[in-house]
C-alpha cells in the first residue's frame, strides 16, 4: 500500500498541512502510521478518509460533529452529496479519490453523470480541466505515480471519444477548415480532442493528427490540406518557460492563423503575434467560435 507524506496529503486534498494537524490534535482525526525509525505516514485508507472528510467539511458539516461519526456515517453522507453537481469541487475530489484507487467504475460513474447532467462543455470546464491540472502537478512532485494520471487521462479520452463520435455533422454556412495537431513533445491530448469535439459540434470540418506532430510535416500538411486555421494545445509543465519559444517554432512551419490553448496559455505570458490567437479557458475556445 503507498505511503504519503503529509506535504503529498496537504497536495491530494487541499488543506495545509497545519490544520490537518489541529484535526488530529483536537479531534484524533485520522493520526498518521509510523515507520519504525518514527517517520509519520499515512496510508490510502487515511487519504480516503480525509477526501471524505474534506467533502462534509466544505457542505456545511464542522470538524467537531464530523470527528463524532464513524466511518460508515460519513460514507454514506459523502455518497449522498455526490447526487448534487452543482459542487463541481466534489466532483472533482471524487475523480482523485477514484484516481489513487485506480477504481475504473467509480471515475467513469462521476464523469458519466457529470456529462449527462452538466454537458461535455461544462464538464471540461469546471471538473476535468481543473482536475487534469491537479493531477498533473501532483505526479511533477511525486505525490502519485505516472500511472494515476495515464488511467485517468486515459478513461477521460475514451469518454471524449464517445461524445464526438455521437455529434451528427450539423450544416453550416461559411465551413471553416482547421488542423488539429500537438507539436513535439507535447502528448497531453484531451485539449485537442476537446477542441475536436467543439469544431465538430459546430459544424466546422478538422484534420486531426494528434500528439508530438513532427514540426517539418506541418508545412506539408498545410499545402495539402489548405486549412483556414491551425489549432495546437500546450499544456505539460516541462514546457513552461519555453512556451512562447514552442509557439514561434510552430508559427515558422505555419502560412495559416494559430489558435493556441491549454494551461500553459492561462498561466504565461504570450507574447503578441501577427496570426496569433490564445485561448486562455472553454470560453475564449467558445466565444471564438460563436463569432467566427
Amino acid at each position: 500500500m503507498r505511503k504519503f507524506s503529509i506535504s503529498d496529503i496537504e497536495g491530494l486534498i487541499g488543506i495545509k498541512a497545519h490544520t490537518i494537524r489541529a484535526w488530529e490534535v483536537r479531534y484524533n482525526l485520522v493520526p498518521p502510521k509510523r515507520t519504525p525509525t518514527n517517520i509519520r505516514f499515512y496510508n490510502e485508507d487515511d487519504l480516503r478518509t480525509l477526501l471524505n472528510i474534506v467533502a462534509l467539511n466544505e457542505n456545511g458539516y464542522k470538524i467537531s460533529k464530523i470527528a463524532r461519526m464513524g466511518q460508515e456515517v460519513i460514507s454514506n453522507l459523502v455518497g449522498k452529496l455526490k447526487t448534487d453537481l452543482g459542487k463541481e469541487s466534489l466532483q472533482m475530489m471524487s475523480l482523485c479519490k477514484a484516481t489513487i484507487a485506480f477504481d475504473e467504475l467509480e471515475f467513469v460513474r462521476v464523469l458519466n453523470t457529470c456529462i449527462g447532467e452538466m454537458g461535455l462543455v461544462k464538464t471540461m470546464d469546471l471538473v476535468i480541466f481543473p482536475f487534469m491540472k491537479k493531477i498533473g502537478m501532483l505526479w511533477q512532485t511525486g505525490a502519485i505515480d505516472p500511472a494515476h494520471e495515464h488511467f485517468a487521462s486515459n478513461l477521460i479520452r475514451e469518454r471524449i471519444i464517445i461524445e464526438i463520435n455521437s455529434v451528427g455533422q450539423p450544416v453550416l454556412s461559411g465551413t471553416k477548415k482547421f488542423l488539429l495537431f500537438l507539436p513535439e513533445s507535447e502528448m497531453h491530448e484531451n485539449g485537442l480532442l476537446f477542441a475536436r469535439y467543439l469544431l465538430k459540434s459546430r459544424g466546422h470540418d478538422s484534420l486531426y493528427l494528434g500528439l508530438e506532430t513532427p514540426y517539418s510535416d506541418l508545412i506539408k500538411v498545410v499545402e495539402s490540406y489548405r486549412p483556414d486555421f491551425a489549432f495546437t494545445v500546450l499544456t505539460s509543465l516541462n514546457l513552461g518557460k519555453n512556451v512562447n519559444k514552442i509557439i514561434g517554432k510552430v508559427m515558422d512551419h505555419l502560412n495559416v492563423p494559430l489558435l493556441v490553448a491549454g494551461s500553459l496559455i492561462s498561466e504565461f505570458d504570450i507574447l503578441v503575434q501577427d496570426r496569433l490567437t490564445p485561448l486562455k479557458n472553454v470560453r475564449d475556445m467558445t466565444d471564438f467560435l460563436e463569432y467566427l
